[in-house]
């Protein structure tokens, strides 16, 4: 096999000749979709087959359907959700069983239309000055509840079929600036984080695939943003032991800065093991791969045993599922 280390978009809803030569040349390890690639339910199965049939294999595609804002599948086809602070508030001491419901309900909605993997769980922890973009995806102010609930989000979705993607990896609710935009800086001790920021992620470090942020945290690395920076993706790899697949945030996010084709040298140099890539511009996927390259020998076992834990869904009761749910949120069950 001849994959290049990256995971790669597409422009709309319908893969394009230029497209579909280009992924058959590339060989990106997997796809993801976000909401311009998406119309209906039939469309998006088509879609999902058609990057399969480009590359030659079951590749994985994602997307980032963790519901709330951030849900690329909507009315009136998918499910629409409450943010998942909001969620997990309301359910109280339900929390953590409210959003594994919910969580299988979206792997299975998933599921049906060809994708197989969710940038999910969010194992950030939220803080009161956490950016708005990110504080209510999160889902808890304590690494206790985030742990529960992360583990809980996880679990659904590997019930359903479907690749958890945990993120953002060592942890980003210390950002008060959104890194779509401008990049961030986690300002704490290396006592603080790792007692509670990398808590979440050191507890779900046997997850298949993580997500990095990109966040500098001068503790650790006065000036690389994690992504790009050894010394952080060291502290992933051996103080949070996270021993799986590791994939960049967005790679053309406003938070880092250079050329395209450097900042995957320099993500891949540090120690991520596949560079992400987004908006689906030809031009850019262009300049990505000739910098990424083949994925590593590492990345290739690693992505393996990522790919060895996606499996058939298990068995789903949708009408109870939906109504244990309502009662999760009712107040009416307390488990």
């Amino acid at each position: 096999m001849a994959e290049t280390a990256t995971v790669l978009g597409c422009e709309g809803p319908v893969l394009g000749p230029d497209e579909r030569a280009f992924f058959r040349a590339a060989e990106p390890w997997g796809f993801i979709l976000f909401a311009r690639n998406v119309e209906t339910p039939a469309q998006l199965s088509r879609l999902t087959a058609e990057l399969r049939e480009a590359v030659g294999r079951e590749a994985p595609v994602f997307i980032d359907q963790e519901g709330g804002r951030v849900a690329r599948l909507r009315a009136p086809y998918w499910r629409e959700w409450l943010p998942a602070l909001d969620q997990a508030d309301r359910a109280g001491p339900g929390g953590a069983r409210s959003m594994w419901v919910r969580y299988r309900l979206i792997a299975a909605e998933l599921r049906a239309v060809g994708i197989d993997g969710n940038c999910a769980p969010v194992a950030d922890i939220a803080a009161p000055g956490t950016h708005p973009v990110l504080r209510n995806r999160c889902y808890g102010e304590t690494p206790e509840r985030v742990t529960e609930i992360a583990r809980a989000v996880a679990d659904a979705l590997l019930s359903g079929g479907v690749l958890p993607v945990v993120k953002h990896m060592p942890g980003q609710g210390r950002a008060v600036t959104d890194s779509h935009r401008e990049l961030p800086r986690a300002e704490a001790s290396r006592a603080d984080l790792r007692d509670w920021d990398f808590a979440p992620f050191r507890a779900l470090a046997d997850l298949p695939i993580a997500m990095t942020g990109h966040v500098v945290y001068p503790a650790l690395d006065l000036a690389a943003p994690a992504t790009l920076s050894r010394a952080v993706i060291r502290t992933l790899r051996e103080e949070i032991g996270h021993a799986g697949l590791l994939m960049t945030d967005d790679i053309s996010m406003g938070a880092l800065s250079g050329p395209l084709g450097d900042r995957a040298r320099a993500a891949l140099s540090a120690g991520c093991d596949i560079v992400l890539h987004c908006n689906g511009v030809l031009s850019e996927m262009e300049e990505i791969v000739a910098a990424a390259g083949l994925m590593s020998p590492a990345a290739r076992t690693r992505a393996e045993a990522a790919l060895a834990c996606r499996r058939a869904p298990g068995p789903i009761d949708i009408p109870a599922l939906e109504a244990e749910l309502e009662a999760l949120l009712a107040g009416a069950v307390n488990g």
